[in-house]
């Protein structure tokens, strides 16, 4: 019985070192090419989302809710261009999580920063 052999497997077998050195040089020529791939084929992409975060240990989640969650919405809820606030106030963390309009500028929401930094 004659087994049927694949030449390009026997060719790989036999010749390891110039398989590796070619994929080697292979991985080379594609990092290259990422890199020399112009931007305009991978636009920055902007989700319309931004999360404010605070910490305060030793609250309860009422008061995390009264003194700190509502007052950060009442100034996000001044911003042009917010489409919706979700908060949820948990305890010694708050969390609020806003969306923006499509259309609303990031740079927008810079002032949001301002007052809690």
């Amino acid at each position: 019985m004659k087994f049927r052999e694949f030449k390009l497997t026997n060719l790989s077998v036999a010749n390891k070192t110039t398989i590796y050195i070619f994929t080697v040089i292979l991985v080379i020529f594609g990092f290259m090419q990422y890199d020399a791939t112009p931007k305009e084929k991978f636009p920055e992409i902007v989700f319309p989302y931004f999360m404010v975060s605070t910490i305060h240990p030793g609250t309860s989640p009422a008061d995390m809710e009264n003194l700190i969650t509502r007052p950060i919405e009442k100034q996000l809820k001044g911003i042009d261009g917010v489409k919706h606030i979700n908060s949820n106030s948990i305890q010694d963390f708050s969390s609020i999580f806003i969306e923006f309009e499509l259309t609303a500028d990031e740079m927008q929401a810079d002032p949001v920063h301002q007052p809690f930094r």
